[in-house]
């Protein structure tokens, strides 16, 4: 009982870790932002021309070889990140709030100050690793997040200032890569492989979703009913139900989800959390079959696609602009 109650010190110790971890993390990133604006200023009153990075890094090597981190390549990367973020009064404090590495990652993969803000807040949010953030940079999250834009649930409970961190969104489009399955392949298999993979799924949904379930059973009157994934979504406190179909969005799934829904909310829901969400997901879908399906339809299902490759980035990007377009003249 006794070293039950000390296991309290072990958690001190760690959280006086973490804290002490992101001081250091912050204040290296404001150290980068001073070098680099030191430098930037040196450079733009022209006093020792375009070189001056590389005899910042010649300096520090000959004379403080045991400080690491200011190598040519990374001394220009703090001069590029001041540069970038100097006027910016959104980003500024959301940079010391992650690493240096995710930092370059999202200044060297982001094309707007939009897109930026977007992975600086969303990384914040997530806490995500090196891996997972690069992952959400080349399959283009940001772009497929706001062709997305008609796809937020009205369950939605903001618990934080939308201003300051993306809200919860069923995507549109959803990149499915890293399942590795062969050309040809069974609902069963999309399946059993989306629960192999469950970690990097659930980066691809957000990692709000919590696992409940494969083949989760469901009864209406006499007949069981299997549900293909289950998972509870806690920024969203509901249940959210997965159906996997290997071809084309048909009218006819949507009658499926919505007995699964009142299933789900008669007998599994909890009296706290919100109406259970339906996410039929499909190889393809036609938009006005699915707007036709949808028009009347009282559950919240919502219709994604999935591709097992992941997206062109250019075509995305393309995609995002004409819709931009579009609702600059229908304004």
């Amino acid at each position: 009982m006794l070293d039950a109650n000390f296991n309290q010190i072990i958690d001190m110790i760690e959280r006086r870790k973490n804290n002490a971890y992101r001081k250091v993390n912050e204040e290296m990133i404001l150290l980068y932002l001073d070098v680099g604006k030191f430098l930037y200023e040196l450079i733009e009153n022209g006093s020792y021309g375009d070189k001056i990075t590389t005899k910042a890094a010649d300096f520090m090597k000959t004379n403080y070889p045991s400080i690491k981190g200011f190598t040519k390549r990374n001394i220009e990367r703090m001069v590029q990140f001041y540069k970038t973020y100097k006027d910016d009064e959104i980003a500024t404090p959301l940079v010391t709030q992650l690493s240096w590495t995710n930092n370059l990652l999202i200044l060297s993969g982001s094309k707007s100050i939009e897109e930026r803000h977007f992975y600086l807040q969303l990384s914040i949010k997530e806490n995500y690793s090196k891996r997972e953030l690069d992952r959400q940079i080349t399959s283009a999250y940001y772009e497929r997040y706001l062709l997305s834009e008609g796809n937020a649930l009205p369950t939605t409970n903001k618990t934080i200032d939308e201003d300051d961190y993306p809200d919860t969104r069923i995507l549109d489009l959803y990149s499915l890569e890293f399942l590795d399955l062969p050309n040809e392949y069974s609902e069963k298999d999309l399946k059993n492989a989306i629960v192999k993979n469950l970690k990097d799924f659930i980066l691809e949904v957000g990692k709000d979703f919590t696992f409940i379930g494969d083949e989760y059973r469901v009864q209406v009157g006499n007949h069981d009913l299997f549900i293909d994934l289950l998972f509870f979504n806690r920024e969203l406190s509901c249940l959210v139900a997965f159906e996997l179909k290997l071809g084309e969005f048909k009218a006819e799934y949507l009658e499926k989800m919505n007995l699964y829904l009142e299933a789900l909310d008669r007998d599994v829901k909890k009296k706290n959390e919100n109406p259970s969400v339906g996410v039929i997901l499909c190889s393809s879908k036609d938009k006005n079959i699915v707007e036709y399906s949808l028009s009347k339809n009282m559950s919240q299902t919502l219709i994604s696609e999935y591709k097992l490759k992941l997206i062109d980035k250019k075509l995305l990007e393309n995609k995002l602009s004409e819709m931009n377009r579009i609702l600059e003249n229908e304004n």
